[in-house]
């Protein structure tokens, strides 16, 4: 703790400042659009039936839930409500906690519609949305991590592994709807879900076992 603590001393208070600036720029930014792919996921993964989609949306809810929690953090060190070290364990306590019942939710769903043959319509809406978030995440994942680094945060370090997840998301969910798509494969859809919900569980765990959440 002392580390942090002294790391935070040695920087300008009016740079740190502009670093934390930035970074909520950068979350509110990642909460809008996680907004939008909920919305759509949601919808079009609803209308199609498909299990891998609405896991997507609920994987950008927890993505909501994650940038919304890193607002509050930055925010909160902004306006000297509190330390940076304080707000750390309960943000990614609670990114854990998302992590946890996005996995039960979409494990347990995806299971039910292997078993019961459950075939998905074709959903272009999906597809598109997968490409587009392939597109954004592995950028924005990049630029979390590099204002993690120069803010010595691991709540921000926590937040930008968990959209990196998502790029990963979006790749399976790409290949579960395409799948489904072009070769009639239905049990892609809820194979993809079912790897969805396992990366969502390990990340939670890492989360959720993390000791050190203030030092690099």
């Amino acid at each position: 703790m002392a580390v942090t603590h002294q790391h935070h001393a040695d920087m300008d208070p009016a740079a740190r400042s502009v670093l934390l600036r930035s970074g909520l720029r950068l979350e509110i930014f990642s909460l809008v659009w996680n907004v939008v792919e909920t919305v759509v996921g949601l919808v079009a993964g609803l209308a199609a039936g498909s299990v891998a989609l609405v896991g997507f949306a609920l994987d950008s809810v927890v993505e909501s839930t994650s940038a919304s929690i890193l607002v509050w953090r930055l925010r909160s060190e902004g306006r000297g409500d509190w330390t940076a070290e304080s707000v750390e364990r309960r943000a990614i306590r609670l990114v854990a906690l998302a992590f946890f019942a996005l996995a039960l939710y979409v494990g347990a769903k995806s299971a039910f519609d292997l078993v019961t043959q459950h075939k998905p319509d074709e959903s272009p809406t999906g597809i598109v949305l997968a490409i587009v978030s392939l597109i954004i995440m592995p950028v924005l994942a990049n630029k979390k991590r590099r204002m993690a680094k120069a803010l010595d945060s691991k709540a921000l370090k926590a937040d930008a592994s968990q959209t990196s997840l998502c790029t990963y998301i979006s790749a399976f969910l790409l290949v579960g709807l395409g799948a489904n798509a072009l070769f009639g494969w239905w049990w892609a859809d809820p194979a993809a879900g079912l790897v969805i919900a396992a990366l969502a569980a390990r990340e939670g765990r890492h989360l959720w076992i993390t000791e050190d959440f203030c030092c690099p």
